[in-house]
C-alpha cells in the first residue's frame, strides 16, 4: 500500500508539473488555487430527469465566478482522462478562481433520459442555470465554454438568457448546425457519420477511458470506416458502421431542408440583438464550422452586439485547438466575469495568417480588401490576364476543359475541414493526377501574396446532367512540389441553377470558404476543379433523388469549364496589401 501511495504521490506530481507546464506555454498567468472536484453532483431537471455534474472549485476560501461546461463527451470522472490526455480546460480555470461545473448532458454517460441530439439542449441548459443561481457558492457572475457540440449548448441558451450570463464561448461551433451539415444544399457525408460513430461507441454503459479511446481511433477502425464511404448506401452506412440504424442519422438524410421542420426546430431563429452575454468566437481555418461561425460573427455586429473573434490556425479535432482555446476564453472570462477589463484593449479580431508566424490584429472581420480575378486558361495556367481570341482560327478550341465523372468512383477529398484526424492541410497531389480532376496554376511568385477573406470562383460550366456538383478548391504549391489545400467549397446544381448563358452553359459561383494565407515568394498559387469531395460531402447521383432512398443511381457526367474571351472563369482572391497590412496596425504573437 506505501509503494502504491507513493506511486500516486509521483503520478500526480508528474500531472501537476505537466499541467503547470502547459500553462506556461499557453501564456496564462500562473496557478492561484489548489483544487478540489466533487464528482456526481446530481441536478434534476423539471421532468424529474436527473444530469450530473463534476465540479471542481478552488480549495482557498471565498468567492469567485462559475464557468458551465455541458458535454455529451463524458465528464472528467466518467471517462477517467483526468491526465494530460483529458479535458484540461476545468483545472486551468479552477486553479485561477473560477468554480467550473462539467455537467453531462441528458442521456449521456450517468445523466438520465434519452439522448437525441439538440433536442434538450435548451430547456436542460436553462434548468442548469437557475440550478446554479441558487447555490450558495454562486457570485452572480457565470459564463459558458467549450467547442462544438458544448459551443451548441451554449447558443441553446445564450437567446434571451439569464442577466448573470454573462459571457459565452463557442469555440469551433455554430448557432446554426444546420447549415453546418448541409453547407450549400450538400450532406455533410464524412463528418456526420463520424459524428454519429463516435456518439454510439460513447452511449451509456461504454466508459471512453485512454484505450478505449486509442481503440476508437485505431488505423483498423479507420480502415473500416473507409471501406463504408467507398461502398454502402448512404442510408445503410449508419449500420454499416455502429451495427444499427441510428434514428437521428436516418432523419438529417430523410429532412436536409436547412428550411425544414426538424432543422427549424434544432436551429430556432436566433435573433441576436436579445443576446446580452459577451461572445468570444474561437474558429480554425481548417474547422468544419468555420462558414456558419463567421456568419455569427457578422450576424452579431449586425444585431449591435461587439463580439471578439480569434481565427487559429487548426482544424477541429486538433489537440492544441482544445489547449489554446482555454488561453482564449480564460482572458475573457477574467474581462467580463472579474471585471478586468483593462484586458478588453486588445483588437476585436485576431486571426493567424497561415503560411507565415504572423497574427493579424484589427477591429473587425472581414479586413479591407483588393479583390483580384485569377483567370483560368489553357493549358492549365492561372493569371491574373483575362482570355484574350487567338490570332488565326484555331482547329481545337483552347478556351474549353473536359472531364468525365463518375459517382462509382467519385473524386476523393484530401483532408480539409472534416471530423477526421486527418483533417487540414494534406498533400494534394494523389488527386491531382487524377483524369476527374482540373488543375490551373500560377507562375511562381515573384512577391509574397496575403489572401485574407472570402475566396470565390466564377465558372461557365456545362454538365450532360441536369443534376451535378462542381467543387472549387485552392492550394498552395511549394517548390519541392507538395501541393497544401488551403480552402474549398461547392455548387449544387439543378435546372434553374446559375446564370444561362446564350450559348448553353451556364454561370455559377462557388463560395470556397474564407482564408487567411501567405503564398510566399517561389511558390505558387493552384486552383482545383473537380465534381466530388468525397466522403466529405454525399456525392451527387446524377439524377436529383433523395439521399434516404439508397445507393446514388451512378449516372457518369460529361463536364465542361469554360474560360474563353466569352466565358472568363475566374477565382476570386481578396488580397491584402502591405499598405492595408500597415493600416490595420497588428502583427505579432498572441
Amino acid at each position: 500500500m506505501a509503494a502504491l501511495g507513493l506511486a500516486g504521490l509521483v503520478g500526480a506530481g508528474l500531472y501537476r508539473a505537466r499541467r503547470d507546464l502547459l500553462g506556461r506555454g499557453l501564456g496564462l498567468r500562473p496557478p492561484e488555487h489548489a483544487v478540489t472536484v466533487a464528482c456526481d453532483l446530481p441536478i434534476r431537471m423539471p421532468d424529474g430527469v436527473t444530469l450530473y455534474a463534476d465540479h471542481f472549485r478552488p480549495q482557498t476560501a471565498g468567492t469567485y465566478p462559475t464557468i458551465l461546461i455541458r458535454t455529451p463527451y463524458g465528464r472528467p470522472s466518467e471517462t477517467r482522462l483526468l491526465g494530460p490526455f483529458g479535458m484540461p480546460g476545468p483545472r486551468l480555470f479552477a486553479e485561477r478562481g473560477y468554480h467550473v461545473l462539467v455537467q453531462g448532458t441528458r442521456g449521456r454517460y450517468r445523466s438520465e433520459g434519452a439522448f437525441v441530439p439538440f433536442l434538450h439542449e435548451r430547456a436542460d441548459g436553462r434548468a442548469t442555470l437557475d440550478w446554479i443561481a441558487a447555490q450558495p457558492w454562486f457570485d452572480g457572475n457565470l459564463g459558458m465554454w467549450g467547442a462544438s457540440y458544448l459551443g451548441y449548448t451554449q447558443w441553446a441558451v445564450a437567446v434571451d438568457g439569464p442577466p448573470f450570463l454573462k459571457a459565452i464561448v463557442p469555440v469551433t461551433t455554430s448557432s446554426r448546425f444546420s447549415r453546418a451539415f448541409n453547407p450549400a444544399g450538400v450532406f455533410s457525408y464524412e463528418s456526420a457519420l463520424r459524428w454519429t460513430k463516435i456518439l454510439q461507441a460513447t452511449q451509456p454503459g461504454r466508459s471512453l477511458d485512454v484505450a478505449a479511446l486509442m481503440r476508437l481511433l485505431s488505423p483498423q477502425r479507420e480502415a473500416a470506416l473507409r471501406a463504408v464511404f467507398a461502398t454502402s448506401p448512404f442510408a445503410q452506412a449508419d449500420a454499416a458502421t455502429v451495427g444499427a440504424s441510428v434514428p437521428f442519422f436516418q432523419r438529417w438524410l430523410a429532412e436536409p431542408a436547412v428550411d425544414g421542420p426538424y432543422w427549424r426546430s434544432v436551429d430556432p431563429p436566433r435573433d441576436m440583438r436579445r443576446v446580452s452575454a459577451a461572445v468570444h468566437l474561437v474558429a480554425g481555418w481548417h474547422d468544419l464550422f468555420l462558414a456558419e461561425q463567421l456568419a455569427d460573427y457578422i450576424d452579431l455586429l449586425a444585431a449591435g452586439r461587439t463580439p471578439c473573434l480569434t481565427v487559429l490556425p487548426r482544424f477541429h479535432t486538433e489537440a492544441a485547438l482544445l489547449v489554446e482555446s482555454v488561453r482564449e476564453g480564460l482572458w475573457w472570462f477574467d474581462a467580463h466575469l472579474k471585471g478586468q477589463r483593462e484586458l478588453l484593449e486588445r483588437r476585436a479580431v485576431l486571426l493567424a495568417l497561415m503560411g507565415s508566424p504572423e497574427w493579424h490584429a484589427m477591429d473587425f472581420w472581414p479586413p479591407p480588401a483588393k479583390l483580384v480575378r485569377f483567370f483560368l486558361h489553357a493549358a492549365g495556367e492561372l493569371t491574373t490576364e483575362a482570355p484574350s481570341a487567338p490570332a488565326a482560327p484555331e482547329t481545337t478550341p483552347r478556351g474549353v476543359s473536359h472531364y468525365r465523372y463518375d459517382p462509382h468512383d467519385p473524386t476523393p477529398a484530401l483532408g480539409g475541414p472534416v471530423l477526421s484526424a486527418q483533417a487540414g492541410a494534406r498533400d494534394q497531389r494523389p488527386l491531382e493526377v487524377r483524369p476527374d480532376l482540373l488543375t490551373f496554376t500560377t507562375a511562381p511568385l515573384l512577391a509574397a501574396v496575403d489572401v485574407i477573406g472570402h475566396v470565390r470562383l466564377a465558372l461557365y460550366v456545362r454538365s450532360s446532367l441536369a443534376y451535378t456538383d462542381f467543387v472549387g478548391r485552392l492550394c498552395v504549391v511549394h517548390p519541392d512540389g507538395r501541393s497544401l489545400n488551403v480552402c474549398e467549397g461547392i455548387a449544387r446544381v439543378s435546372p434553374g441553377v446559375g446564370e444561362l448563358q446564350p450559348d448553353g452553359s451556364r454561370r455559377i459561383e462557388i463560395d470556397m470558404w474564407a482564408t487567411a494565407m501567405r503564398f510566399g515568394v517561389g511558390q505558387r498559387m493552384r486552383l482545383h476543379v473537380c465534381s466530388a469531395a468525397h466522403p466529405r460531402w454525399s456525392a451527387n447521383s446524377g439524377d436529383g433523388r433523395p439521399l434516404q432512398t439508397g445507393a446514388p443511381a451512378g449516372l457518369v457526367a460529361d463536364q465542361t469549364v469554360y474560360h474563353d474571351p466569352g466565358h472568363p472563369s475566374a477565382l476570386i482572391l481578396p488580397l491584402v496589401s502591405s499598405a492595408i497590412r500597415r493600416a490595420m496596425a497588428g502583427a505579432g504573437e498572441p
